[in-house]
């Protein structure tokens, strides 16, 4: 039987229309986060995976192709992660591909500049499998640290081949691929546990008879003796085409643990012995294959690292670093999202006379191109440019190492809420897009903290909801200013602020009523500083995540400006239907600080959050289609003559920041809940709070104007 991670690999490859049934070899390619992995897999593959730089950024197992002496390999990339005991989603893939029959080698990859905390991973995959490399990394940066490493002392420690790679100039690859397809003839490094453990084990390993344990016997009676859970599945999985007497192995770990607690070793310390013992095998095995001549070079890291991640001095610059980035985006964003605003404008007369020539109903025409082209236009036009400079930006941050720093920064924040560290991830994901953000959420472990992160997310403004709460800012905030722009990006980030304070608040009463639980730990690495590779931030950055983005707006775009302009266009004893929405809905925006108006165009917009305040002008202006908002003349106009006021803008920001998510956030929070109550409390939760905010807002200005 192949397993999951086996099947895994032929579902893919019947997607890709590529055989990998006949000769080829499967080779797991492991490691800790941030050690340059995913680079290799590129290097050998040519796919460009992205490298991200925190623990669990690829939890799916990537595959690609490799050729080496006219035989075809398989590479998997696995996802990062510090130990393969099974009690992480990363863990648990990693470790099912590694023990699965099918894999015929396994390259570890291992940073030089880490190297003793990576020698837990690699003494862990050595109790597997005998068929191990070792590919160490980053072997410059630790030359210019003073870490010289004895390749011939570690080889002779671990009995396992060992390459030096430099992952971004592809060195050392060809090499390490000739040596994982020979096989080991050595036996690779055991632990001692002592004569306690070691006899514990034996016992247990003589009930794993079956030769589907052959191999990585050992490894599992660890993991029996530790009652891993996941290992049990497995064993039982197996047991359906094998005959595996499951009686024999529970006999046989109870005699075990008797052996033990008559020798003073109690179950619930198991685990803590094996993985402390594994630690001090890494240690001595470091101390006596490395030697670091000088550590003074790390001084101007630890002292930069003591800033950036101080309790004063870390928020200040997290701040001053993110207001920046709006401030780019906002101002780069405007002279591009005119120009494409102009272009793809001017082809509805164009596709409007291709459809007449076709013959095409002129009120179908119509809707087609002023109802569904029109939209898609507008949300291209607009969500497009501040999206191509706030990735790659954001991209930046996080190949230079800061983005893990800013993490470390909020984790403290989230840990009080009783939410996950990791949240602090899908925060940082939510300003480019919700989507993402909710999905990210899958690094964290605990089903509840995912559940806390996945529900929050929202209350972080996304890229699409940007444009139209500048454009308020920008009318009604700052509109007496010569430079407008330092002083709408303050303004902008005070109420981002605001809004990662209100997902903090959400989060705790999540944790203290529906989604009650004690906090998960959180380990994340603070990874070297490195210079960024601008040109592939460029490209990973437009094509995995603008590209992306914008084609799953662009789906539920379309559709919405049909749905639209048939509202607009329907009518009802000679009244629209959209005034019947905007007249039932004015009782509440009023009591909100807002009108009908905008409040049918929040729910409007439900497909794409760009085209919220386009929906509201157009209604104003008892337009039957949407109309160009980037005039800000034309915005203030507009909405002053139909009784907005400062307060009404304030109003209208609140509620941006937190009302239910759009189409495609909620899609995504369907999906990786399979729940229909967690998605409508996803929609009920932020809009709870934006509907709270916006009143408290008008009582309170009301009194003060």
């Amino acid at each position: 039987m192949r397993g999951d991670y086996v099947n895994k690999i032929m579902f893919k490859s019947k997607k890709e229309g590529v055989d990998y049934t006949t000769q080829e070899k499967y080779i797991a390619l492991a490691g800790n986060p941030n050690v340059g992995k995913s680079t290799i897999f590129n290097g050998l593959t040519g796919l460009k995976q992205h490298t991200g730089n925190w623990s669990g950024k690829t939890v799916d197992i990537a595959f690609g192709r490799y050729t080496h002496d006219n035989k075809n390999y398989l590479i998997a990339d696995l996802p990062g992660c510090y130990s393969i005991k099974s009690q992480s989603l990363e863990e648990y893939c990693a470790a099912e591909a590694i023990r699965d029959e099918r894999t015929d080698g396994v390259i570890v990859v291992c940073d030089a500049c880490s190297l003793e905390r990576n020698l837990n991973l690699v003494i862990q995959i050595c109790e597997i499998t005998d068929n191990v490399v070792m590919a160490v990394n980053f072997i410059d940066e630790a030359s210019k640290k003073g870490i010289r490493i004895n390749l011939k002392k570690l080889e002779e420690k671990l009995s396992i081949n060992i390459v030096m790679v430099n992952a971004r100039k592809k060195t050392g690859l060809s090499e390490l691929m000739e040596i994982i397809t020979q096989k080991n003839i050595k036996k690779s490094f055991k632990v001692n546990y002592g004569r306690n453990m070691e006899t514990a084990l034996k016992i247990v390993k003589k009930s794993l008879s079956s030769p589907v344990f052959k191999g990585n016997s050992r490894y599992i009676s660890l993991r029996i003796l530790e009652n891993d859970e996941n290992i049990w599945n497995y064993i039982k999985n197996k047991q359906k085409d094998h005959n595996i007497p499951i009686a024999t192995i529970y006999e046989a770990r109870h005699k075990a643990l008797n052996y033990l607690y008559e020798n003073n070793m109690y179950e619930d310390d198991i685990k803590d012995f094996i993985a402390i013992t594994i630690v001090r095998a890494s240690h001595s095995i470091y101390r006596n294959a490395v030697d670091i001549k000088c550590d003074k070079k790390q001084t101007g890291i630890l002292k930069a690292d003591k800033i950036l991640t101080g309790k004063v001095s870390g928020f200040l610059i997290m701040i001053a670093m993110l207001g920046l980035i709006f401030y780019i985006t906002i101002k780069g964003a405007n002279y591009p999202s005119k120009f494409l605003s102009s272009v793809l404008f001017s082809f509805e007369k164009k596709l409007m006379g291709i459809l007449l020539f076709l013959k095409i109903p002129q009120k179908i025409a119509h809707m087609l191109v002023y109802g569904g082209y029109r939209v898609l236009a507008w949300v291209v036009s607009v969500m497009l440019p501040p999206m191509a400079i706030f990735f790659p930006l954001f991209t930046i941050l996080e190949d230079v190492g800061y983005l893990p720093r800013i993490a470390f920064n909020l984790d403290k924040c989230f840990k009080k809420c009783n939410a996950c560290g990791k949240q602090a991830l899908t925060t940082c994901m939510g300003f480019g897009c919700n989507s993402a953000g909710v999905t990210g959420a899958r690094i964290i472990d605990s089903p509840r903290e995912k559940l806390v992160a996945i529900l929050t997310n929202s209350f972080i403004p996304c890229n699409g909801k940007f444009p139209a709460i500048i454009s308020l800012i920008s009318v009604f905030l700052t509109p007496f200013l010569f430079n407008s722009g330092i002083l709408s990006s303050i303004i902008l980030l005070i109420f981002i602020i605001f809004a990662v304070y209100m997902s903090l608040l959400a989060s705790k009463i999540l944790t203290k009523t529906v989604l009650k639980g004690i906090p998960a730990s959180f380990a994340i690495e603070l990874p070297p500083y490195r210079k960024p590779q601008y040109f592939q931030i460029f490209v990973r950055s437009v094509l995995d995540r603008t590209i992306f983005v914008l084609a799953r707006a662009a789906v539920v775009a379309f559709p919405a400006g049909i749905i639209l302009y048939i509202i607009c266009n329907t009518y009802i004893s000679g009244i629209p239907i959209i005034k019947y929405i905007c007249d039932f809905f004015d009782p509440l925006g009023k009591l909100m600080g807002l009108d009908g108006v905008i409040v049918a165009s929040f729910i409007l917009g439900i497909p794409a959050n760009e085209i919220i305040l386009p929906v509201a002008l157009m209604i104003y202006t008892s337009g039957k289609t949407l109309v160009d908002f980037s005039n800000i003349n034309f915005i203030s106009k507009i909405l002053i003559s139909n009784g907005w006021t400062v307060t009404t803008a304030i109003c209208a920001i609140l509620f941006f920041i937190m009302h239910w998510p759009c189409s495609t956030t909620l899609l995504t929070i369907k999906k990786e809940t399979s729940s229909i109550k967690w998605t409508v409390l996803s929609f009920v939760l932020p809009t709870a709070f934006g509907v709270v905010w916006c009143i408290i807002t008008k009582l309170i200005l009301g009194i003060i104007c």
